[in-house]
């Protein structure tokens, strides 16, 4: 304990479905080559979205998985570590207050793990680095354990610029114990630090296990940090990535739900916040750097995310069962209870949530393909055990690496491609972990990726209906590997949305 210096395919249905619908791309026994064969992975589903400098971090993949478990080296005295030019972070770790003595082995953990994912680091502790035009050379700035007044006006400036042009944040630990009279900052970092008890150990809970810091995680992560209390509970503003859980330890002060971990978009810019790392061992820790690589990915846009503030949601599949699901069709889904997943077998089939209709709703579940797979969501179909009864009357929300722009991730399938530049902008490739949003009002139909919309659909068959009926998830054949986390459900109000009819967002 210490003092701080302040309080710190479906087959053509005969309903009006578009022409050139064959068996076999999505849901068809015949699931034969697709376009031309099976072709390796879309380049664009690994494609990084733009940013101030048009470069971003390169999937650092199982290499750097395994790499994670280095230990950090001494820190270096020199200010840059290696790699490519156009990839580089800065690390800030001013202090005006308390100093933390784990400051250098967090610089020395990023250090390497920007050697081991392709990304430059700089480090400094000196407030002109924070001018329009030096700013400019990076992806993302990391605010580490930084204490009290770091900079000047001028300063201040030039970073809310930064943020404004889409520049990304990390902040880490002490970060909320940092610019306490700079109210863009308190928005930014999400929340300002208050109290802390001792040093002990405490379990964590983990609320989103597809953001890229904490999809390695299980649902509790036991471990030993010096746990802040905050003035604010930042949930309403960010999206939580985890919290404490206040029975476990001493001294917490916010109750049943006390964020330590969160990510936003923050007017332009991209905010990722730990309140880890105020040990040296930290920095050691496979898991905890794995955490800070993924929060420091998310900021750079090289990882994609939805850090959409999150609540109202009730599981229709939390990872531990499948009590109220059903399987139609052949093939069948396995569950992975250690780490909480449904991973599709053989096919052609569907895994659907029999024990609720849904009418006006916001779907939401992660998703994650092993290579050029092919699964869906389906939407709006009524109860049947034949899974054809899904793809005539139903609509299919398109998870594939590779086909055509009407019968891919993201489309409606067979009606409405997505909107394929902002999909592929928010597409995590291969192996990594997706999040989509399936909103359904009236007889519209809304999907976003990782929090970016990408299709707008509206239902003008009048032998289907979006106005109520089950939802599932497909298992589409051999050799077709897709895992689903965390299904969970938001009922909405009913909106209009007849045939024929289209809304703005509101």
């Amino acid at each position: 304990m210490h003092p701080h210096s302040s309080p710190h395919s479906r087959p053509d249905s005969g309903s009006g479905a578009p022409s050139g619908r064959g068996l076999g791309t999505a849901f068809g026994p015949g699931a034969g080559p697709r376009s031309g064969g099976r072709p390796g992975p879309d380049p664009a589903s690994g494609r990084r979205s733009g940013s101030r400098r048009g470069a971003r971090l390169a999937a650092v993949g199982a290499t750097l998985l395994l790499a994670l478990t280095a230990l950090p080296a001494a820190a270096s005295g020199a200010a840059t570590s290696g790699a490519a030019d156009d990839d580089r972070v800065l690390v800030f770790s001013k202090t005006a207050g308390f100093r933390h003595d784990s400051i250098p082995d967090g610089i020395a953990a990023i250090k390497e793990l920007g050697a081991q994912g392709g990304f430059a680091v700089d480090a400094t502790e000196d407030g002109a680095a924070f001018t329009p035009d030096n700013l400019a050379r990076y992806d993302a700035v990391v605010f580490l354990s930084t204490t009290g007044d770091v900079l000047d006006t001028a300063q201040q400036s030039a970073f809310e610029g930064y943020v404004r042009a889409g520049g990304g944040y990390v902040g880490v630990h002490a970060a909320a114990d940092t610019e306490y009279d700079w109210p863009f900052y308190e928005g930014l970092a999400g929340a300002y630090f208050q109290s802390h008890p001792a040093i002990q150990r405490a379990t964590v809970n983990v609320e989103d296990r597809a953001n890229p810091a904490t999809a390695h995680l299980a649902p509790t992560w036991e471990r030993t940090d010096e746990w802040y209390n905050y003035r604010t509970n930042p949930r309403e503003r960010v999206r939580v990535l985890a919290t404490l859980d206040e029975s476990s330890y001493q001294g917490g002060a916010m109750g049943e739900d006390h964020p330590i971990s969160w990510c936003q978009e923050y007017r332009g810019g991209r905010a990722f916040y730990t309140g880890f790392g105020h040990t040296k061992e930290s920095y050691a820790d496979p898991a905890f750097r794995q955490h800070l690589l993924g929060g420091i990915r998310y900021a750079t846009g090289a990882a994609h995310a939805d850090c959409r503030p999150e609540q109202g949601y009730r599981p229709l599949f939390d990872g531990t069962s499948t009590d109220g699901w059903k399987q139609a069709g052949p093939g069948s889904f396995t569950l992975d209870t250690a780490s909480g997943t449904l991973t599709s077998t053989g096919g052609m089939g569907m895994l659907w949530y029999e024990a609720r209709e849904l009418r006006s709703y916001s779907l939401k579940l992660d998703w994650k393909m092993a290579g050029d797979d092919n699964s869906g969501v389906f939407v709006g179909f009524p109860a049947s055990d034949d899974p054809w009864s899904a793809v005539n009357n139903g609509y299919e929300v398109q998870i594939d690496a590779t086909d055509t722009p009407d019968h891919t991730t993201g489309s409606v399938y067979g009606f409405q491609s997505a909107d394929l530049a902002k999909r592929d902008a928010a597409l995590n490739p291969p192996g990594e972990w997706n999040t989509y949003e399936i909103r359904v009002q009236g007889e519209r139909l809304r999907i976003w990726l990782n929090g970016v919309k990408i299709n707008d659909f509206t239902n003008q068959d009048p032998a289907r209906s979006l106005l109520q009926g089950y939802v599932g998830i497909q298992n589409h054949g051999e050799g077709d590997e897709v895992s689903f986390r965390d299904i969970r459900v938001k009922d909405l109000p009913a909106k209009g949305g007849g045939h024929h009819q289209r809304h703005h967002d509101g």
